[in-house]
């Protein structure tokens, strides 16, 4: 494993490569290797091999961060289908005309329930364990905020559901699923291993 330029130490060895000279002097600087002070998530005890020389935190690699979403996934579906059982047993003394109607309803109320758990799970989560989810926490990463602050719940439905979510999702949607394809992948080139939505709301990932 390699270190960057600054001390950033990637997670893997894709990527990597000297920053750009404008760089220089910005994130790359500092105590921490962010232009202000280390973020919260970023201190406390932590293994060796999460702090590369001089205090300054380890990028989450890409597998890290793909395993982490896949698990996060996982645990989504399955409160999802939890919370549409819950809506089809408040349901199942309704009167319904069958056919086509409840089909339709059906479906509205799987998109409802996936809807509820996934906008409140990772917000959720990340404003309890600053930066975490459960899948994070299973795959050993965090996510900071760039700044210095700590990641509050609404910063996370920032980060989550406005941007990674529904902006992401819009673009994805008239794109044939291009610009989602790009956010998964684009940690792969980046120097700071960050994904599309970490530009808009300036994050980046850890080893915990």
């Amino acid at each position: 494993m390699s270190e960057r330029p600054g001390g950033l130490t990637p997670g893997d060895p894709l990527g990597g490569g000297a920053p750009p000279t404008e760089r220089e002097g910005g994130l790359w600087s500092g105590t921490a290797g962010y232009t202000s002070a280390a973020p919260p998530g970023a201190g406390g005890p932590a293994p060796a091999s999460a702090v590369a020389p001089g205090g300054r935190p380890v990028l989450a690699g890409w597998w890290r961060r793909a395993g982490a979403q896949i698990i996060d996934g996982v645990i989504i579906s399955i409160g999802a289908a939890v919370v549409l059982a819950v809506f089809a047993a408040l349901g199942a003394t309704a009167d319904t005309d069958g056919g086509v109607a409840a089909v339709v309803v059906a479906g509205l109320l799987a998109v409802l329930a996936f809807s509820i758990v996934a906008l409140l799970y990772a917000p959720f989560l990340m404003a309890r364990t600053n930066g975490q989810t459960l899948g994070r926490m299973a795959t050993g990463i965090r996510v900071i905020r760039a700044d210095g602050q700590r990641m509050s719940f609404g910063y996370a439905v920032l980060r989550e559901v406005l941007v990674k979510a529904l902006l992401i999702g819009v673009v994805a949607s008239a794109t044939i699923g291009i610009a989602w394809l790009l956010d998964v992948l684009w940690p792969l080139w980046d120097e700071e291993n960050r994904a599309l939505h970490d530009f808009v709301v300036n994050t980046r990932t850890i080893v915990d």
